[in-house]
Formats: C-alpha cells, sequence, structure tokens
C-alpha cells in the first residue's frame, strides 16, 4: 500500500474524477458517505447525541456538511457549524445547498463558542490535508475549543492543524482527536510518534479511489501489508531438508544475558531455519542446550562474554548482537565479523551499541546488512533528530551511505533501504514493549537470511511475522501480560498467513 504526499492525494482524487468522467462533488458524497457509514457502525443516534459538526471554508469542510447532512437524516441530533470566511469552496457551497430545512449552518464567532456536552460526538470538518501553515485567529481558537471539551471527536481525513508532510511548530494548534478516518490510504502523519496524541486511533475507509493511478503513483513510502508481501515467502519444497533451508550463526549472550541468545535461537527455530548453531559465552553453555535442545551449542574460550569469532565456512547467514555486552574483547569480534563475513549479516542491540561507539567500524558494515536499532539506538549510529520527520531524513541516508537495511523498530517500524525507500509495517501491539522482543526480531530475520531469501523480502516478511506473532499472542495474554517468550509460539502461524500458497 503506498503512502502518498498530500499534492498526491489530491492528484488521485483528480485522477478518479477523470476516469469515471464524473465529478468532485460526487466523489466528495462517496467518501463522507463511507465516513458516515464508519460512524452509523459504531453508534447509534442515543448513543451520539448531541452531535456537533464543526467544518472549515474548503472540501474538508464539504466533507463535513455531507456527514451532517446524513446523520442527521439517520436520526441523529445534529448542529453543523462553519468557520467565516471570504469565499467557500465550490463544493462547500453544493453542500449547504443540500442541508435540510432543520439543519440549519451556524457561523461560528470567538465571542460566542458553542457549549460542547461531555458526550457528545463532535466531526472536525475543519482542515484537512490541504492545509500548509500552522492556524492562527479564530481557527485556532476553535481548535482551542474542542480541546477543552471531554467530547467523543471523530477527524475527517486528518485532524484540523496537523500538516499532512512535515512537522509543525511545538505551540501550533492540533485538534486531538479520538479518531482519525482517513480516506483510501494511510497519511504519513499518522505514523510517526509525535503525532500519536493528534491523530488518537486512526482507521481507513475505501472510497474507490483510481486503482490504476495508486498502482502507477512515484513515491518510495509505503504501509506494509499482506498485499504487498504476497509472492516474498515461497512454500517450503516436499523433498527440501535441513540443508535447503540453510545454517544459521547467532553470536549472542554474556553473563547475565543468557536470556537473549535464548529468545533468538528459539525465534531463529521457528522461523523456518534447517539449522541453527548459537555461539554463546562458556557460562551460557547448559542454558542453552536446556532451553533451546534443536539448537547446536558453540561455547567461546571465555566464560563471561565473547572473545573469538568462530570459523564462518559453515554459515549462510549470521546475527550479532542480543545480550553479548560491550567488552572490548566483543567489539573485536564483531570487526572481524564485518571484515570477513561473506554470509548476510544481521545486527542488533550491542552489536549497534559497539557500532556507534565505534563508528569507523560502519565503513566495514557488508552491503545489505541488516540493523535493528529502537530510536536511541539509531540517534548514536546517526546522530539526533529534531523531530520525528528528520529522523526519516536521517534514516534514509544513513542506509544510503551504508548500503544497509534499517529496521527503526516502534509502532509503525519503519525499514530503511538503500534505495531511499521507506516501509512502515502494520502489525503489532503496545504488549510487545517489553524486554527481548527485539531479540526475537533478530532470530527471525537471521533465520529468514539464511533462507536465502532477499535482504528486503527478509526484513519485509521478518517485521511483519514478528507484529502478527504480537497480535496472535496478545490475543491469549493481553496486552499487559504478553512477554517475548510468548511471541516465538506464534511465528509459525504468522509465517504461514504469508507462505505463498502451491496451488495449480
Amino acid at each position: 500500500m503506498r503512502i502518498l504526499t498530500a499534492a498526491q492525494t489530491r492528484q488521485a482524487d483528480q485522477a478518479t474524477i477523470q476516469e469515471e468522467n464524473s465529478s468532485s462533488a460526487a466523489l466528495m458524497e462517496r467518501a463522507a458517505t463511507a465516513l458516515t457509514e464508519w460512524i452509523l457502525a459504531r453508534l447509534s443516534p442515543p448513543e451520539a447525541d448531541p452531535t456537533l459538526v464543526f467544518c472549515g471554508p474548503g472540501n474538508n469542510g464539504g466533507d463535513g456538511l455531507v456527514v451532517a447532512r446524513q446523520l442527521h437524516q439517520a436520526g441523529f441530533t445534529v448542529q453543523v457549524f462553519a468557520l467565516p470566511a471570504e469565499g467557500y469552496s465550490p463544493d462547500f457551497d453544493a453542500n449547504r445547498q443540500r442541508l435540510p430545512a432543520g439543519l440549519a449552518l451556524q457561523t461560528l464567532s470567538a465571542a460566542a463558542l458553542p457549549v460542547i456536552a461531555p458526550d457528545a460526538l463532535v466531526v472536525d470538518a475543519l482542515f484537512g490535508t490541504g492545509l500548509s501553515r500552522p492556524l492562527t485567529g479564530l481557527a485556532a481558537a476553535v481548535v482551542q475549543h474542542l480541546n477543552q471539551a471531554p467530547a467523543r471527536v471523530v477527524a475527517v481525513d486528518m485532524p484540523s492543524g496537523l500538516l499532512a508532510d512535515a512537522s509543525q511548530p511545538a505551540a501550533s494548534p492540533v485538534v486531538r482527536a479520538r479518531h482519525t478516518v482517513s480516506f483510501e490510504l494511510p497519511k504519513l502523519a499518522f505514523l510517526l510518534p509525535q503525532n500519536a496524541a493528534y491523530v488518537g486511533r486512526w482507521h481507513t475507509v475505501p472510497i474507490g479511489l483510481s486503482r490504476q493511478f495508486l498502482a502507477e503513483v512515484e513515491t518510495n513510502m509505503y504501509f506494509t501489508d499482506t498485499a504487498l508481501l504476497a509472492g516474498r515467502l515461497p512454500a517450503r519444497d516436499q523433498f527440501g531438508h535441513k540443508g535447503t533451508y540453510g545454517h544459521a550463526l547467532l553470536l549472542a549472550g554474556s553473563r547475565g544475558k543468557i536470556g537473549a541468545a535464548v529468545l533468538a535461537a528459539q525465534a531463529c527455530l521457528r522461523s523456518g531455519v534447517g539449522l541453527l548453531t548459537v555461539r554463546t559465552p562458556a557460562v551460557g553453555y547448559d542454558i542453552l542446550q536446556t532451553s533451546a535442545p534443536e539448537a547446536m551449542a558453540l561455547t567461546d574460550p571465555a566464560p563471561d562474554f565473547l572473545s573469538e569469532l568462530p570459523e564462518l565456512t559453515p554459515y549462510s547467514a549470521v546475527g550479532m548482537g542480543p545480550g553479548i555486552d560491550k567488552a572490548e574483547e566483543t567489539k573485536h569480534v564483531l570487526e572481524q565479523l564485518l571484515r570477513h563475513a561473506k554470509v548476510p549479516l544481521v545486527l542488533d542491540a550491542d552489536a549497534l551499541n559497539l557500532l556507534g561507539a565505534n563508528p569507523e567500524l560502519l565503513q566495514l558494515l557488508p552491503a545489505d546488512t541488516i540493523l535493528t536499532p529502537h530510536p536511541k539506538e539509531f540517534e548514536r549510529l546517526a546522530g539526533p533528530a529534531r523531530d520525528d520527520y528528520h529522523r526519516l531524513e536521517l534514516l534514509r541516508e544513513f542506509c544510503r551511505l551504508h548500503r544497509c537495511y534499517t529496521v527503526l523498530k516502534g509502532a509503525h517500524t519503519c525499514l530503511g533501504t538503500p534505495a531511499g525507500e521507506l516501509y512502515f509495517n502494520s502489525t503489532g501491539n503496545p504488549g510487545m514493549a517489553t524486554g527481548g522482543s527485539g531479540d526475537v526480531l533478530t532470530g527471525i530475520l537471521t533465520a529468514l537470511r539464511a533462507q536465502h531469501l532477499p535482504a528486503l523480502d527478509a526484513a519485509l516478511l521478518g517485521i511483519y511475522a514478528h507484529g502478527r506473532a504480537g497480535d496472535l499472542a496478545a490475543r491469549h495474554t493481553g496486552q499487559a501480560g504478553l512477554i517475548a517468550g510468548d511471541l516465538t509460539r506464534f511465528i509459525g502461524p504468522a509465517l504461514q498467513e504469508l507462505t505463498t500458497p502451491d496451488t495449480f
């Protein structure tokens, strides 16, 4: 699923109108109807009385007028308000004329803003994706008034005041919606942590935008769904054997952190790898053999940390980082790995921290290495970001410069590629914000790379399956009760959902 800029969204509207030989008013009616149906699927009139619809002078306001009319016809007690303006969009004017006699459009005034009851439903249709600067004057006052009311706010396409493609000043007024309903596609703004308080829970409703335009429009941002992943994970060969699916090596663990090695190993085994060897310090041998008996244990001469790189010839992929700590000897192991590895690498946790503390090692990264930092680890690698939008710029540049794939972990984990593409993940939940989840991801990614999948396919599939496993696990444990070990139980079912069926 492509993520479009505000300008491309307007182009998609125009392409749809031309393709259908229709009108902007007809498309507005269709879009607003989809939003009305979304509301009606969740609320009946007694649950949403009173309903207040706030409209701006543009087409977002026109959407609001259609929603007001339709909710009124469905039996809701509706009041509809508009910002004063020197001129309104043609579709706004057309829908103002269509308001029924019992639904008068009231003009907003700073001297007398409407009272909003605590149980009210508020529809924010002030400004959509066309906004290019922070709100001021009466518009800002109305937004502040909405934010002070303890009502349920549903934003039409975008929370008013939120810029679609860029960050706004910290003090600029933005509607704090409980729900944001976007037409057809998510917006980039929805996927960034700094906007969460404004967007609330976001949803998309289909409005029949041109399939051809959406398939052909050029973009470097994507929202990863099952359609995008189709065909990337082949079905297993009937005559396959353990050698078919690769031999992975995990360099993991140190005294007190052998659990990280265990979680990564269990995840790697559950992700379809044929063979797995885990290199741990001697202190981890008994733990690993007991907790992951399917893996081969290869102990390091040092008792407490990794000090030597084993012979790499047998392996088809190497993952390093979970629980390794940052001893000088372990840094040397990482350096030797970067210099001598001829197979795909996955680097996580303290392997990333060692890179951040020794930036000269970044020059040794083999092409197509997958890195899996959380935001703080990424800051150590690429420098501090002014905001989430700037962080995406740093991510693109980092991946281009080092020819690597970088998994920036979090809600809607973002994968950056050497080609400058950004892929935002659609699976996962807050229950996964727990120690060890990243170790599980490292195991999944290492297993997929060991099976000879291209770096992009392995990263996209691994990130999606990791989040999907978390969603499946949360059904059993609840989000608060979810621990990293629960994820490993559901990696297999998550990958099975993504496997290309062998059909006639």
